[in-house]
């Protein structure tokens, strides 16, 4: 269904029904008295985040659509998806934490008795239309039906491939909650969410849903569906802490010194799920490195190894200039450097953060050769929030030269 949007007097367009809608009302009031909305707009923590690609647009164009690089960026053969089934999943877990990475974003946490799914993204591509945009890579591991109940769903932010229609429509025919950054509800309640199922919050705000403490914590990104981006809806990590366990999502983010701070107060964690995909020097403010992403995991355990780190936002959709499986080769090797447990999954392989966590480079059977990260140069960033070419990509010593044939993985 679509709805008609005015460029101009007397001409109308079909307004695609996933574009949403933007908040008003009473929702745009408590927007409005946030304290992290300012000039019209959600502020980023760390100061302004570039949302567009900098530098040359041709360059952009080139690196991006250049036909040997478009190959690096896609697996050579079929992705090995774990053949989850429900009975996996009904079976309680014996630690009380279980973890689902359904791919991308996408994971069932089953927490103390409770079932918390992240960014649930079911659907073909992640864009408003049909017909194009990002395709998966690798179907769904199961069907959504097949996920059982869930007592609430949690949206980072409302880009494509984490708020997608089909998964919102098919969930809001269930009993389930949504807890949701302030002004994605707009959307939701649009699509046939009832009002009631809603948990709306600014970030340090918290809800209860049944014995677990929801609270959303600051990220460093950006926010938009529509032709423009009006940053009237919020972007946010997210903190669930039940009775035995703590648990993190990072949802999109570049890195800033406030993972120190949501540690602090929150951690350490059991399991931290960060985004280590779909980074560029194009777009260095809002999305993390391995090694960014590394660097957060260790500051929300307060500065060292602790818990597992599963890498997430890499794997499903093509969305950046990276070789398809960059984040996990490297994140894999990150963890190796810094001594921190890096669970690998398959997409749909349930595992224990207490007990054994899936290690396997499985992507390496089904991805081109790929360049070893402390053999790569990466120049040092200057904007707040970044890191220096050792923390983006270099090894334990700093070094960072360029690759040469011995330095490839297969």
């Amino acid at each position: 269904m679509t709805r008609p949007r005015s460029l101009s007097p007397g001409l109308r367009v079909p307004r695609p029904a996933a574009f949403g809608v933007e908040p008003g009302g009473e929702r745009m009031a408590r927007i409005q008295g946030s304290p992290h909305f300012k000039d019209g707009v959600f502020q980023n923590p760390g100061g302004t985040a570039r949302t567009r690609p900098s530098g040359s647009m041709l360059e952009f164009a080139r690196t991006y659509f250049e036909k040997e690089q478009r190959a690096r960026r896609a697996p050579r053969g079929t992705v090995p998806v774990h053949a989850t089934t429900l009975a996996d999943l009904a079976r309680p877990a014996a630690s009380g934490l279980r973890v689902t990475w359904m791919g991308h974003s996408s994971v069932l946490a089953e927490i103390d008795g409770h079932r918390v799914l992240f960014d649930p993204v079911w659907g073909e591509r992640c864009s408003p239309f049909p017909f194009a945009g990002p395709k998966r890579l690798h179907p769904a591991p199961l069907p959504l039906a097949a996920l059982g109940p869930v007592d609430v769903v949690v949206i980072s932010h409302d880009h494509y491939d984490h708020l997608d229609l089909p998964t919102i429509k098919a969930l809001a025919g269930t009993d389930t909650l949504f807890a949701v950054p302030l002004g994605v509800g707009a959307h939701l309640e649009h699509w046939g969410v009832p009002a009631d199922r809603l948990r709306e919050l600014d970030w340090h705000e918290a809800t209860e849903v049944g014995g677990l403490t929801l609270t959303a914590t600051p990220a460093r990104h950006f926010c938009g569906r529509g032709l423009r981006n009006t940053q009237h809806t919020l972007w946010a990590s997210w903190v669930v802490a039940g009775d035995r366990h703590r648990i993190y999502h990072s949802g999109d983010t570049g890195y800033f010194d406030g993972f120190k701070d949501i540690g602090a107060d929150h951690g350490p964690f059991d399991v931290t799920m960060i985004q280590i995909g779909a980074y560029s020097e194009f777009w260095p403010d809002i999305h993390m490195t391995p090694a960014e992403g590394m660097r957060a995991h260790l500051d929300l355990q307060g500065g060292g190894p602790h818990g597992v780190l599963l890498p997430i936002h890499w794997g499903t959709f093509n969305l950046a200039p990276h070789a398809w499986a960059e984040p996990g080769e490297w994140t894999k090797d990150a963890g190796d450097g810094a001594g921190q447990a890096v669970a690998l999954p398959r997409p749909g392989e349930p595992f224990e953060p207490s007990g054994t966590v899936p290690v396997e480079p499985w992507w390496r059977e089904v991805s081109a050769p790929l360049a070893r990260p402390w053999r790569t140069t990466v120049p040092p960033r200057s904007e707040a929030g970044q890191r220096d070419s050792a923390a983006a990509g270099g090894d334990a010593a700093g070094e960072a030269v360029a690759p040469d044939a011995d330095d490839l993985v297969k």
